[in-house]
């Protein structure tokens, strides 16, 4: 009995300690919503998840020690939902980004995204309007294109150089016209027209002005810059969450384990108790 007890314990403890993954993956992706991707959504879901764990570990820990049967019942309930719930969540992060990605630029480095690479409910929140507006508005906020900046000696880096760099989502689509519009580099977020006409017939060739608090920020390529940016960081937690996930099933399938064999030491002790009480001989009074 004790030997089951101290186990729920330990299996209790275990749980508490891979919530603290799931917490850090969301209090992750809520930094990168307030700087890089600026889009708060999925992360506020995993915070409660595993804040509710924490909780529900330690309710199942104090059930072990003071072998307290509603608090270990509550446990395995509410550990069942929520291992229910990640799995529903992993699952979902997968088909909302299992679309699009970064096409190979010829003679480039980095990649450059194109929305209708992308599509589904992700795509649909990101491009509506009212989204936009607030993700533009992030993005131009977070100064991720002004921290591009480099120079050799007090001069703007090369073109050469520039075209060597493996730049994130955000940067290539945001902060930068598409190279098939034919721009020529000035420096990372000035780019001057080719024999002043456009080449290309995309119609972010047209969006992009050198204005620094323009740029790009209202082309389609920085739209499907920021859901390439989404999935890579869902993507990312996503892993994390499944490797949690396997850990939390096996300390479930065990924690229901000793606790069916407690029950079950439980009934048998009681049974002999009963037994025992039946078999002792009436005394006689005279």
């Amino acid at each position: 009995m004790r030997t089951s007890n101290h186990l729920l314990g330990f299996l209790n403890f275990l749980t508490f300690l891979l919530s603290m993954p799931i917490l850090g993956g969301g209090i992750w992706l809520s930094s990168r919503a307030n700087n890089i991707d600026c889009l708060k959504f999925l992360q506020w879901p995993l915070i409660v998840i595993g804040v509710s764990i924490m909780i529900v570990s330690l309710a199942g820990f104090a059930g072990a020690c003071y072998r307290n049967t509603f608090l270990m019942y509550l446990y395995l309930w509410v550990m069942f939902v929520i291992i229910a719930t990640i799995i529903g969540f992993v699952i979902f992060a997968y088909a909302v980004t299992d679309k699009g990605s970064g096409r190979p630029v010829m003679n480039r480095v980095y990649t450059e995204y194109y929305l209708q690479d992308y599509s589904g409910w992700l795509e649909e929140r990101v491009t509506s309007p009212s989204y936009w507006s607030k993700i533009s508005s992030c993005i131009r906020d977070s100064h991720v294109c002004n921290k591009m900046g480099r120079s050799v000696g007090g001069v703007p880096e090369s073109p050469e150089l520039f075209y060597l760099r493996k730049l994130s989502p955000i940067e290539s689509g945001c902060c930068k016209p598409p190279t098939a519009c034919g721009y020529v580099y000035m420096n990372e977020t000035y780019w001057n027209q080719l024999g002043g006409e456009l080449v290309g017939a995309d119609p972010d060739c047209v969006r992009w002005n050198n204005d620094q608090e323009q740029l790009c920020y209202n082309c389609d390529s920085c739209k499907a810059s920021v859901l390439a940016s989404l999935k890579k960081s869902w993507r990312k937690v996503s892993v994390i969450n499944i490797v949690i996930l396997i850990l939390l099933v096996i300390l479930y399938v065990i924690a229901c384990a000793a606790f069916r064999h407690n029950k079950r030491m439980d009934n048998d002790e009681a049974f002999g108790e009963t037994r025992m009480e039946k078999a002792q001989p009436s005394r006689i009074h005279f």
